[in-house]
Parts: C-alpha cells; structure tokens; sequence
C-alpha cells in the first residue's frame, strides 16, 4: 500500500475576490494583493519537494503557480479540470449584495447547510464526486507528494469528505483563505485518509 500527501493551494485574492463578487468557473486574474500573496506562497513552498504538480486551468490559479514555478526546477503542470471552482451559475460575476438582494432564501438555505444549486450551477454533492474522483486518481498514481493549485470549494469538500462529513456540511469548515494550505494523506485505495491540516495561511502581510 502507498501513500500519498497531497498539499492544496488556494489561489491568490483575485479582482473579484477582492469586489464580493461570486467567481465560480468565471473571474479574473489576481489583484495587486493577490500577487503578493503568490510571491509569498511560492517562498513558503520554496523547499517543497513535489513528484507531480496539478492545476485547476482558471487564471487565478495559474497565476498563483507561476512564481513558485519560477523559483526553481519544477515539475510541469498538469492541468485537471476537475480542480475547478465550483459552478456558481448565474452568480459568477455578481456581488453578493446583490444576490441576497435577489435571492435570500436561496443565500440563507445555503448558509445552513442546504446543498443547493446555487446559480443554476453545482451542489456541493456533485463538487464532491469530482473532486474525490480527481483524488482518487492521484492517490493511485503512486506518487509520494503533489502540490494542487486549486480554489476554496474543492479544498473544503475534500476536507469534508476526508473527515467523512455528509454532504452540505462542508459549512462546517472555515472557507480557506488566499493562499492557504491544506493537507491531506491518503492511500492507493482510499481505504485510509487523514486531514493533516487544514487553511494553514503563507500570507502573513496586511490588507
């Protein structure tokens, strides 16, 4: 039986991160802050010693990756589409004023663990099944450590399926912050998981 760590990375503050606004599988690049926040990160992992390294393909988690990508011989990137935010629907791009504005109920279901489809989009159930899918693969491929850039969602319900937590309540966990590290072992099989840590910040600068 092997084992495998697997260190997720949540993207930098992006220019919709830092307006409220809902992302999902849309949004910007990183701010200023977002930037800084990257720099920071990639000298918090400088030592790390990584076999595979894979990605979500949204902007603000390439360019999160690329200054650790620049400080060294690293791994190439694999790009897997199923690290991506969760679909947000309709909501990508709205500020959450306004949606509470629109939508209370919906906003307010979700707050107490109601697994809706927020948007139109994704449940966290069908996030799960992705994400856990995608875990699953690593796990499997025998490799001992993997650095995932990837975003809030995917990191909470792969906590929460770690912990073994029914669906809906991943509200149970902080939503990381930027730049936060969660870490998670596994075994080839699944048959044995751990959450080693979980939101540990790299960002230690001011807003």
């Amino acid at each position: 039986m092997s084992r495998t760590e697997l260190v997720l990375l949540r993207h930098g503050e992006s220019l919709w991160n830092a307006e409220d606004r809902y992302q999902g599988q849309q949004g910007t690049g990183l701010s200023a802050l977002g930037r800084q926040q990257a720099k920071q990160a990639a000298e918090y992992l400088h030592a790390g010693d990584f076999d595979q390294i894979v990605a979500s393909d949204l902007q603000r988690v390439t360019e999160t990756l690329q200054p650790y990508l620049d400080s060294g011989d690293r791994p190439p990137v694999r790009i897997d589409r199923r690290w991506r935010e969760i679909d947000v629907g309709t909501w990508g791009g709205r500020t959450f004023k306004d949606v509470y504005a629109e939508e209370p109920d919906v906003v307010e279901a979700f707050a107490r663990g109601e697994d809706v489809a927020r948007g139109g989009g994704e449940t966290f159930a069908q996030l799960r099944e992705r994400v856990w899918d995608a875990i699953r693969e690593i796990a499997a491929s025998g490799a001992r450590r993997v650095l995932v850039g990837t975003h809030g969602g995917p990191i909470r319900v792969a906590g929460a399926s770690t912990l073994r937590l029914p669906p809906g309540r991943e509200v149970l966990l902080d939503p990381p912050v930027n730049c936060s590290l969660t870490t998670i072992r596994a075994d080839d099989l699944l048959a044995v998981t751990s959450l080693t840590s979980y939101n540990v910040p790299t960002w230690t600068g001011d807003k």
